[in-house]
């Protein structure tokens, strides 16, 4: 079996190295990466990993951040490179099997179908030590915790992971797809994404002003509810404002516990340290040990399968949005 692991990255050097060093410890054979326009020192650990003949690097310079042709283009060449099963991610997403390696959550799977979905972690930031995110980010929401905005990106989703496939066409956000036969697997999924979107002031900062301009020169595209809000704030200079709704202390991390609403997740600090990546810009080396994940117990899988019904509940919470707007339009249309 061979997995292939597709990455979309932008000005993530705090992270981009993490991401590749454990995938490619955790069953990942090999990256097909596309850099766009980075210039913080993301190019250049993308390119020592090239070196290492682990990755193949697709630069696009331009400022119009394409990410439903990119990621396409970036699928069917893994198809072309002979992937079975094909993993789309971004820096700041780490896909964790609920098995001791990613390609054997996926062996299994019968060749009947064609995708399986991920379930989405969201992980909080917490205040800056200047230590690897890793390190200080442990605490993520859980899914009791109540998200009233539809439209944040801490909101309970997922993503598709799918067979290698020559003439895919992924949505932005790999959240669907078209052009491709591929039977969904619904009701489970083997591998959690672990996700780490704000890590930094000056990564919060620097994310949410690149998102904005990105859109300011795309006019076909509108920006997403929660990022032209953020993006309000940072221009009328409340960005520590900002910052602190997002930013979560011990004081609040222990209510959070207490309350439910938090949950302390050290799997990939752990992971992170099991293989000796202490600093991003570092990166791995072919021949550096693979991991040993743990296979999750009887207890954590009657846990997750709550957690997953909490998902379904949140699907069909967005299933009727889209059916009311369709109401709406057609209401118009008629009218």
């Amino acid at each position: 079996m061979k997995l292939i692991l597709t990455l979309l990255a932008r000005n993530e050097a705090d992270i981009v190295g993490a991401n590749l060093a454990f995938h490619l410890n955790a069953g990942v054979d090999f990256v097909i990466a596309t850099d766009n326009a980075s210039d913080d020192g993301t190019t250049e650990i993308l390119e020592a990993y090239e070196r290492e003949g682990c990755l193949r690097l697709v630069r696009e310079p331009g400022e119009d951040m394409r990410q439903g042709e990119w990621v396409t283009r970036m699928a069917r060449l893994a198809a072309e490179a002979g992937a079975d099963w094909v993993i789309h991610g971004d820096a700041d997403e780490f896909y964790w099997p609920r098995g001791s390696s990613l390609k054997e959550v996926l062996e299994p799977i019968p060749d009947r179908f064609g995708t399986i979905r991920t379930f989405v972690r969201s992980f909080l930031l917490r205040p800056d030590d200047n230590r690897l995110f890793s390190e200080r980010m442990t605490a993520r929401l859980s899914t009791q915790a109540p998200i009233h905005d539809p439209a944040s990106i801490l909101r309970p989703g997922a993503k598709i992971i799918h067979r290698g496939e020559p003439h895919i066409t992924l949505s932005d956000g790999t959240h669907s797809f078209q052009g491709a036969h591929l039977v969904p697997l619904h009701g489970w999924y083997p591998i959690e994404l672990l996700h780490f979107p704000f890590r930094s002031r000056a990564q919060v900062e620097q994310k949410v002003m690149n998102a904005w301009g990105t859109w300011s020169r795309n006019p076909n595209r509108a920006p997403s509810h929660y990022y032209a809000n953020a993006y309000s704030e940072i221009e009328e200079g409340r960005l520590d404002e900002f910052l602190d709704a997002l930013t979560v202390d011990d004081e609040a991390m222990a209510r959070g516990i207490v309350e439910g609403s938090l949950v302390v997740d050290t799997r990939l600090r752990d992971a992170l340290r099991a293989i000796g990546t202490t600093d991003a810009r570092v990166p791995w080396r072919a021949g550096a040990p693979s991991l040993a994940l743990e296979r999750p117990d009887i207890q954590d899988e009657a846990l997750y399968a709550m957690d997953a019904a909490v998902l379904h509940e949140a699907d069909v919470a967005r299933l009727q949005r889209r059916a009311d707007e369709l109401e709406r339009r057609i209401a118009a249309l008629e009218g």
